[in-house]
C-alpha cells in the first residue's frame, strides 16, 4: 500500500457504501466518503421513502373500498403527518444500520465533501485522505428543464420532505417517477394532472401494460396530457404548454418536476485528475467500470448506464473486485425494471417489439391476472404477465408483469434468464398454490400451448 487507504470510495449510496463492503472484505483497507446520510438518494430521497409512502396510501385506498370485504370504517381519515413520520423512522433505522455494517466490516467512514485535489489524493473537511484506487460514486440530483419558472416547481426530493400534501398537483413528467408519484396522489384523494412530452408515459415498458395502467389511473381521476412541451410554470401552481400546435395550460395547487435526474460531478475536483465527463456531466466507464484515468473507477448514477440503486450495486461489486485485483465484467441486458404502482409493474430483457427488431423468431406466453385465485380474493383483477422467448430454442428473452408483487417476482425470471433457461424449464417449476407467482407457470405453459387455467387460444 502506498497512501493511507488501498481504495477510497466518494460516495456512500447504495452503490458506494455495498462497495465500500465489498472492498473491506476482499481485503482492502477502504475508506467512504460522505457528506450527507449513508445510503445516498435512494435510501433517504428516493426508493425506501417513496415505498413507505406508497405502502401507507395503499392501505388507506383499500380501507376506503373495505365494505367489499365487509369492512365498514366509518369516519376514515388520513393524517399525512404521521405518514410522513413513519417514513422518516424506517430510513432512519436503515441508515443507522448501514452505518453499524461499515463500522463491523472495517470501513473507515470519513464524513464531509470529498474533493479531489491530485492523483491519488483528496480533501475531506480539511482532513488530507490519500488513496492507491478511486471509486467514484457520487450519485444524482433531480434535474430542472430549462423552461421559464422551473424554479417554481417542487421537485421529488421537495415532495419526500414534505408533512404535508396539497390538495392536488400538476406532475411535469410521465416517467417512473411522475407515475408512482400520480399513484400515492391519487390513491389519497388527490387530483392529479400528468403532463409528459414523449407520446406515452414510461419510456420501455409494454404498450399492453402501459394502457392498463392509464386506465387505472384515469379511474381514479388522473389527467394525462401526452405529446405536450412545456413552455412556462407559473409561480410554482400554473403550467403552460403546447400541444399539437396549440397553447394551453393547467393549474393546481402544486407543481411537480421529475424530469429526470442529473449526475453531481461538477464540483468534485475531477479536472485535478484530469478526468473529462461528456456534456451532461456523466463518466464514462468500461465493462469493468475503469474510467480513462489508471486506478479510478466509477459507479452509480454517474456512469450515464441505468439510474437504478440495484444497478449501482451490482457495480460496486465488479469495481471491488477489479480493485483487488479480480477480472469482473458487468452487463446491463438482464435488469429487472420495477415501478411501485398498483398493481406494480416490472420488467427485465426485451419486449416482444425489440425482441423482433433484433431478428428473434418470437415465441409469446402470457396470461391474465383475474384468472389467477390469489389476485382474485385480493381484488386485483387488472393485470398480466408476457413471458417472451425464442422460438427455436425457447430461451427467454425478456417479461413484462403487472400484478400484486410483480417486483418480488421479476427476479425469479431474472435468475432463469442469467441462466440459460427457457421457458420449458421454467414450465416444469412447481409454484405454491395459492400465489400470485402461479402466474410465472401458467404463462410459460401458455407459451407451450398447454395452459389449462386458460381458455384454448383460437387458431
Amino acid at each position: 500500500m502506498k497512501h493511507e487507504f488501498n481504495v477510497a470510495v466518494l460516495g456512500g449510496g447504495p452503490g458506494g457504501y455495498e462497495c465500500a463492503i465489498r472492498c473491506a472484505q476482499l481485503g482492502l483497507k477502504t475508506a467512504l466518503i460522505e457528506a450527507r446520510e449513508l445510503g445516498g438518494t435512494c435510501l433517504n430521497r428516493g426508493c425506501i421513502p417513496t415505498k413507505a409512502l406508497l405502502h401507507g396510501a395503499e392501505i388507506y385506498a383499500e380501507a376506503k373500498a373495505g365494505s367489499e370485504f365487509g369492512l365498514i370504517l366509518d369516519g376514515l381519515t388520513l393524517n399525512y403527518a404521521r405518514l410522513a413520520a413513519y417514513k422518516d423512522e424506517r430510513v432512519k433505522r436503515l441508515v443507522g444500520g448501514i452505518e453499524a455494517l461499515e463500522k463491523a466490516h472495517g470501513v473507515e467512514v470519513i464524513r464531509g465533501f470529498g474533493r479531489l485535489t491530485g492523483p491519488n489524493a483528496m480533501d475531506v473537511a480539511g482532513r488530507a485522505v490519500s488513496y492507491d484506487k478511486l471509486i467514484l460514486a457520487t450519485g444524482s440530483e433531480p434535474a430542472r428543464p430549462p423552461v421559464p419558472g422551473i424554479e417554481s416547481a417542487y421537485t421529488s426530493d421537495d415532495v419526500l420532505n414534505a408533512t404535508q400534501l396539497p390538495s392536488g398537483a400538476v406532475i411535469i413528467g410521465g416517467g417512473v417517477i411522475g407515475i408512482e408519484f400520480a399513484t400515492l396522489f391519487s390513491a389519497l384523494g388527490r387530483k392529479v394532472i400528468v403532463i409528459e412530452m414523449l407520446p406515452d408515459i414510461l419510456p420501455g415498458c409494454a404498450p399492453e401494460i402501459t394502457a392498463k395502467l392509464k386506465a387505472l389511473l384515469k379511474k381514479r381521476g388522473v389527467e394525462f396530457i401526452l405529446g405536450a412541451r412545456v413552455t412556462e410554470v407559473v409561480r410554482g401552481r400554473t403550467v403552460r404548454f403546447e400541444r399539437n400546435g396549440a397553447a394551453d395550460e393547467r393549474t393546481s395547487s402544486a407543481v411537480i418536476v421529475c424530469a429526470g435526474r442529473r449526475p453531481v460531478t461538477g464540483d468534485c475536483g475531477l479536472e485535478r485528475i484530469g478526468l473529462a465527463t461528456d456534456r451532461r456531466g456523466f463518466v464514462e466507464v468500461d465493462d469493468r467500470l475503469r474510467t480513462a484515468i489508471p486506478d479510478v473507477y466509477a459507479i452509480g448514477d454517474i456512469t450515464g448506464k441505468i439510474q437504478l440503486a440495484h444497478v449501482a450495486s451490482a457495480q460496486g461489486m465488479v469495481a471491488a473486485a477489479n480493485c483487488a485485483g479480480r477480472d469482473e465484467t458487468m452487463r446491463y441486458d438482464r435488469v429487472p425494471a420495477c415501478i411501485y404502482t398498483s398493481p406494480e409493474i416490472a420488467w427485465v430483457g426485451l419486449t416482444e417489439e425489440a425482441a423482433r427488431e433484433q431478428g428473434h423468431d418470437v415465441l409469446t406466453g402470457g396470461f391474465n391476472i383475474a384468472a389467477n385465485g390469489r389476485c382474485l380474493v385480493m381484488n386485483e383483477t387488472t393485470g398480466l404477465i408476457k413471458l417472451v422467448a425464442d422460438r427455436r430454442t425457447g430461451a427467454i428473452l425478456g417479461c413484462q408483469i403487472m400484478a400484486p408483487r410483480a417486483t418480488d417476482m421479476i427476479a425469479e425470471i431474472a435468475a432463469v434468464m442469467a441462466h440459460g433457461g427457457t421457458v420449458h424449464s421454467l414450465s416444469g417449476v412447481i409454484h405454491p398454490h395459492p400465489t400470485v407467482s402461479e402466474i410465472i407457470k401458467e404463462a410459460a405453459h401458455d407459451a407451450e400451448g398447454l395452459c389449462v387455467n386458460a381458455m384454448p387460444r383460437r387458431v
